[in-house]
């Protein structure tokens, strides 16, 4: 937000309280601590200095001093919500924007020395400290001959309230690279601000179930709540907290649905091969309204639950339980089973241990089959490709079998080694693959190694491209807080190739008539 988004009696203002401010004082600001060898060090000439010397305020939020306004300070209380529970509000709903260093969170402040002990500056003057991922990567500017010594951020932007320069003067230098995600980064602060002020969270009462009569809309995230009778999320952090759990169960729905958005029309990005894969796959989700019921007349076999398996699973693992229900409320009469498999899948589950491993659970499977008469959920915390090797899920069948991947990174440096030799056991189960990505540079990255790697061995279901419900909440990376990044931006679709075989015409022997 700048001038342009301000009205202009509030420029006016502005204005008039400083009129020797210049535009170029905006990228170029006057240094520090330099003084004039006339100037005596009393009290009385830093306080002239200081008013000769204005400072503009770069924050997007206007001054309340320039608008003759005083806010007080907020004062924590504690209030039981809706549900019964005591809790303590220690942030108001318009003043979620602090700095980091100056949070109020002790959790945030504990944040901003972390990112200062690890993040580097992405001015071009110095040099790089990593090979640069794409060519928009920051890292791609430096030069290592010209290039001064790294160092670690240090300076706040007063527009986003998170460490990104090392020094005020490289921030106002490189202003306008900065500018490019300096809003974004200031949603993403307001946003953990909100997450920990203390607030009753309505956004995560989901929808119940409905009548099987009632079909969803999937074309975007507010056709979809308004189709499921959600409660309505009137302010935009709210629609982003809620997307952020969300957005993992609806990846998957939003695939395997027979209503899904992505179609073999032009710009539906699906594939026929992934019509092929995509359609065994719904015949089993969406069986036919035949049979069935409470009498013995229209008695049926129920078939076998639909498997779906998250490889590498993170958080993923941890959503609470009603999050993933979601995802079987659109599918009447079908049973899903779950199975988080990944050394990190327990991470985040506080207290609750992993069983011992025995003859009759011997990888140590903590199993969920109370959720609910339509899910069950495993999790697994082995590599796939153990579980693979010991038969422990075989048979596989492309009717009831789906494997997904949230963030794999096939084609990062840093963990492609880890999936060699889990992909080549995925391509010959001939199931469908669904893979997502942080940002379009992760997607870009992990489907040219896929192409390059196993390109005469896989087919593309479905086209990468941006994901219909990905997060609309933004993440920052510590390491990098110019790296911007949201869950399950991207999307795309893969399996191993079928070679179908087709049976040759015997062609019929000619018999020559024998003449008398």
């Amino acid at each position: 937000m700048r001038s342009s988004y301000t009205c202009k009696q509030c420029l006016s203002l502005v204005k008039a309280a400083r009129p020797q401010l210049r535009p170029s004082s905006v990228f170029r600001l006057p240094p520090r601590n330099i003084s004039s060898p006339r100037q005596h060090s009393t009290k009385a000439s830093t306080a002239q200095a200081q008013v000769q010397q204005p400072r503009r305020n770069l924050s997007t939020t206007a001054s309340q001093r320039f608008l003759g306004l005083t806010k007080k300070a907020f004062q924590p209380y504690e209030y039981v919500d809706p549900e019964g529970i005591t809790r303590t509000r220690v942030l108001a709903d318009d003043d979620l924007f602090h700095s980091f260093t100056n949070s109020p969170i002790p959790e945030i402040r504990k944040r901003a020395a972390f990112i200062r002990q690890h993040a580097y500056c992405p001015h071009p003057d110095h040099a790089p400290t990593r090979p640069a991922h794409n060519p928009q990567d920051h890292e791609a500017r430096k030069s290592p001959e010209t290039g001064t010594t790294p160092r670690h951020v240090d300076f706040e932007c007063p527009d986003c309230g998170v460490p990104v320069y090392c020094c005020e003067e490289h921030w106002a230098d490189d202003y306008e690279a900065h500018l490019e995600v300096c809003d974004v980064i200031r949603q993403a602060n307001e946003d953990d601000h909100d997450l920990r002020s203390g607030r009753f969270f309505k956004e995560f009462e989901f929808a119940q179930p409905q009548i099987e009569e009632i079909l969803p809309n999937m074309t975007s995230w507010d056709t979809y709540m308004y189709t499921r009778d959600f409660d309505a999320l009137n302010e935009d952090v709210e629609m982003r907290q809620a997307t952020k759990l969300l957005t993992y169960p609806m990846t998957i729905a939003s695939v395997i649905n027979e209503l899904s958005p992505y179609n073999i029309r032009k710009g539906g990005r699906m594939t026929p091969e992934g019509l092929k894969s995509f359609s065994a796959l719904r015949h089993s989700l969406h069986p036919p309204r035949t049979g069935g019921g409470d009498v013995w007349n229209n008695a049926r076999l129920a078939p076998p639950s639909v498997r779906l398996f998250i490889l590498g699973a993170r958080a993923e693992s941890s959503l609470p339980r009603t999050t993933w229900m979601q995802m079987a409320f659109l599918f009447h009469r079908v049973q899903f089973s779950l199975h988080f498999i990944g050394p990190e899948a327990m991470a985040n589950r506080g207290k609750e241990q992993i069983p011992e491993r025995t003859p009759l659970n011997p990888y140590g499977a903590v199993i969920e089959d109370r959720i609910s008469n339509a899910m069950k959920i495993s999790t697994y915390t082995e590599y796939y490709e153990t579980l693979h090797k010991a038969n422990y899920f075989q048979p596989f069948d492309p009717y009831f079998d789906c494997f997904v991947c949230f963030h794999p990174g096939f084609g990062n440096p840093a963990s492609m080694h880890e999936w060699e030799e889990t992909l080549a056991l995925l391509l010959e189960t001939k199931c469908p693959v669904i893979a997502t990505g942080y940002s379009p540079a992760d997607v870009l990255q992990d489907v040219t190694h896929l192409q390059e790697r196993y390109g005469n061995e896989m087919d593309i279901l479905l086209e990468p491209g941006e994901n219909r419900f990905r997060s609309l909440r933004w993440d920052l990376n510590d390491l990098d807080p110019h790296d911007i990044t949201c869950s399950n931006w991207g999307l795309y679709a893969f399996r191993g190739k079928r070679y179908e075989t087709t049976k040759k015409e015997e062609k019929e022997e000619v018999h020559s008539e024998r003449t008398e």
